[in-house]
């Protein structure tokens, strides 16, 4: 087992990365304050992994009540309606401000799970146990929970930090392999915002990371989960540098509300958006041809998409793009790639060119 710290000060809070730790009872005694657990997974996870976490807690009689909450799997689920889902049961189980929430499942649980807990009783504790590689390598990390909205991506939510991370590379053999590419995309983020030799050493080592070596995985899941870290630790509420996370988010946003939550995975959406982002860098003179070449490969080496689906017009991206988080006092910003390893915040980006971007990656 290997950890990383998220310095947050009295916020702080371990990753654990290895295998066989989602039911090791020791993790969870360490980071349960009280004597109640909530697990809220869904109906694809419930019968992978329910069972036995829920006897390792039980059985070791260290807590006197240990429920659980299935939801419907699926992106389209993420909503207020689910949300008041987790609250009715937690109220009907008589859940005190104690208690803890654990999130077992992908990063639509995460952020669910996550955002009743922060919202519950006006604040409750609770766990991150990600079972895709995109919510162990992104959305388990950092404190973003949200909900979706009809007309935006994760619109409503909170910034909540868990009280700890548990990120079991044993559950990844379960994981379908459209879900594994779609976490390599949030991967492949962090080695061209911030990393140039990660992005290097990806480039060689993709065909490891689809066929599940296990060292390999360590090595994507500790750096990407470094990264994201550090950046958090210096931006937590995306005041500045964190918002460089989001690259190809605005455009990926964009895409999964104007096809339907669900239809496209998240991942899968990021994907082609950093394919545009590449895109529009390259028509503002920041990158060469060359790196954007690079950026497209090694995301089609992953098995992602880079085109954009459907029939999704500008004028619809605009609209879509136009409600993101990213904009500010009516300013569009998005996540440019000035190099690989380097990017910033763009403001005031010529429609033009982000046009042209589009339409190159139909």
């Amino acid at each position: 087992m290997q950890t990383i710290n998220v310095d947050l000060g009295e916020r702080s809070y371990p990753i654990y990365i290895g295998s066989s730790l989602y039911n090791e009872l020791g993790l969870y005694v360490e980071h349960v304050r009280g004597n109640q657990i909530a697990i809220v997974t869904n109906e694809t996870i419930a019968p992978l992994y329910l069972e036995s976490l829920n006897a390792t807690l039980t059985d070791s009689g260290k807590f006197k009540v240990v429920d659980s909450i299935i939801l419907p799997d699926g992106e389209e689920y993420k909503s207020l309606s689910t949300l008041d889902n987790i609250f009715s049961e937690l109220l009907k189980q008589k859940h005190n401000r104690t208690t803890t929430v654990v999130a077992l499942g992908g990063g639509v649980i995460g952020d669910m799970a996550g955002f009743a807990a922060a919202c519950y009783q006006r604040g409750v504790d609770f766990i991150q146990v990600p079972t895709t590689l995109l919510s162990m390598v992104d959305s388990s990390v950092g404190g973003k929970t949200a909900v979706n909205h009809p007309l935006g991506k994760n619109m409503i939510g909170a910034f909540y930090q868990p009280r700890a991370v548990i990120a079991d590379l044993l559950v990844l053999e379960t994981l379908e392999q459209r879900e594994l590419s779609a976490g390599l995309a949030e991967v492949i983020k962090y080695g061209i915002i911030y990393d140039q030799n990660f992005f290097d050493w990806l480039e060689k080592n993709i065909g490891k990371l689809i066929a599940l070596d296990p060292e390999a995985l360590i090595f994507a899941i500790k750096r990407s989960c470094q990264i994201k870290a550090e950046i958090v630790a210096q931006d937590e509420k995306e005041h500045g540098s964190r918002a460089l996370l989001n690259l190809g988010h605005t455009f990926g946003h964009a895409i999964e509300t104007a096809l339907g939550y669900g239809v496209m995975l998240h991942g899968e959406a990021v994907a082609v958006g950093t394919h545009i982002a590449a895109l529009t860098s390259e028509s503002l003179g920041l990158i060469t041809k060359e790196m954007v070449k690079r950026i497209k490969d090694l995301l089609v080496a992953a098995q992602l998409p880079i085109y954009v689906p459907g029939n999704i017009s500008n004028e619809r991206f605009f609209e879509l793009m136009a409600v993101d988080k990213k904009v500010l006092d009516g300013t569009l910003r998005l996540i440019l790639p000035t190099s690989i390893g380097t990017s910033k915040i763009a403001e005031n980006v010529d429609r033009l060119l982000i046009d042209r971007a589009i339409d190159a990656a139909r």
